[in-house]
């Protein structure tokens, strides 16, 4: 809600986002509703009223400070108020407030603990371990999610110092596939660029027409044989080659 102090021409909001541009040695701020000037810049909303709590430029949000025409022509080159606030909500740093903040590590701490959760299994059992389960883990050994570095890497470095330490039995979740090949290819497709990406072949078996590879693969490494027997720059003729998942949750022993 807006409250207009008439006196000193300042208006206070609350429950407000913050973006926040500095021009020169100028700051200008608008205040825009909480979660809404993502949308706004993934497309995803398009009317600027939702976005806006108030279509106003600020030098100071909290203390209700307006920017002055001077400011604005000085700063921006001009005194066109939509236009200027279109820029900084493009363009602007959006400052958090603590609420979104916690929000935002709360989501990043649960893709975090589910993308360790989907990569590793018991070796024992083949079974995944929960999300509640890993972060009791995690708790034990000290690893703590950093906001400020991807989700992903942090979640790979934690599960090498999960399996380093064996809290509970831990083994990253590996792929059995049955890849089959044409023999006329096998040579320089399957022993020059599949084989490599195996960590350990089961079974090998070769007829008249037809090659045949059981192996444990790296999740990883999945998406690149799947690109050279059917991408756009596939080593091999449809029909030649093929890639079939046995089991999504395997260990190389």
């Amino acid at each position: 809600m807006a409250v207009i102090n008439q006196p000193n021409s300042q208006i206070r909001l609350t429950n407000v986002s913050l973006v926040r541009m500095k021009k020169g040695k100028k700051r200008f701020e608008i205040a825009c509703y909480q979660n809404k000037v993502q949308d706004w810049r993934q497309k995803t909303e398009k009317d600027l009223d939702e976005v806006l709590q108030i279509p106003q430029v600020f030098t100071n949000v909290s203390k209700g400070q307006i920017a002055n025409n001077d400011d604005l022509k000085a700063c921006f080159g001009s005194t066109n108020v939509d236009e200027i606030i279109l820029e900084i909500l493009d363009k602007g740093e959006i400052q958090l407030n603590e609420k979104e903040r916690s929000a935002n590590l709360q989501q990043k701490q649960n893709e975090f603990l589910n993308i360790i959760s989907t990569k590793c299994i018991n070796p024992r059992s083949k079974k995944r371990y929960p999300p509640s389960m890993i972060q009791k883990a995690l708790n034990e050994v000290k690893y703590h999610v950093n906001p400020a570095k991807p989700t992903k890497i942090q979640a790979l470095e934690a599960i090498k110092v999960l399996i380093e330490k064996q809290i509970f039995p831990i083994a990253r979740a590996q792929m059995k596939v049955k890849v089959v090949l044409a023999n006329k290819v096998k040579k320089q497709v399957y022993d020059e660029h599949i084989k490599p990406l195996i960590d350990k072949i089961e079974d090998e078996h070769q007829d008249a027409k037809m090659f045949e590879c059981i192996g444990i693969i790296d999740p990883f490494n999945y998406r690149a044989i799947v690109e050279l027997l059917q991408g756009e720059n596939a080593k091999v003729k449809q029909g030649e080659g093929s890639i079939e998942v046995i089991d999504m949750a395997a260990v190389k022993e």
